[in-house]
């Protein structure tokens, strides 16, 4: 069964502290074909299309479009703040495997 993915109020938080929906902004969670290990995840701000899935927070909102939400199925959406750097991670069940950048995986 298919489920939407979650969204952690750390990343929310996150979104708030840059001033993501005070612009007209929500952060698009993409998959695409490429990468080192066959997809890649797409993070960026972007304004909310008709036809994305928005999961909304704290005020703030992330979007994912409908041919990336099947790769994205029960996957969690947070940010993480590392000694190497900060940045939105995703933890996904439906990977198989993933290169070491984290923004790789093979389904």
């Amino acid at each position: 069964m298919q489920l939407p993915p979650t969204v952690t109020p750390r990343a929310f938080e996150r979104l708030a502290e840059i001033g993501a929906a005070d612009q007209g902004q929500a952060l698009r969670v993409a998959v695409e074909g490429g990468g080192c290990s066959g997809f890649q995840y797409e993070i960026a701000l972007d304004a909310p299309k008709e036809d994305d899935l928005v999961l909304e927070g704290s005020g703030q909102k992330v979007v994912v479009d409908a041919i990336s939400l099947p790769f994205l199925s029960n996957a969690v959406i947070d940010f993480s703040e590392e000694l190497i750097g900060a940045r939105f991670v995703i933890d996904n069940p439906n990977a198989s495997s993933s290169c070491g950048c984290g923004t790789s995986f093979s389904m």
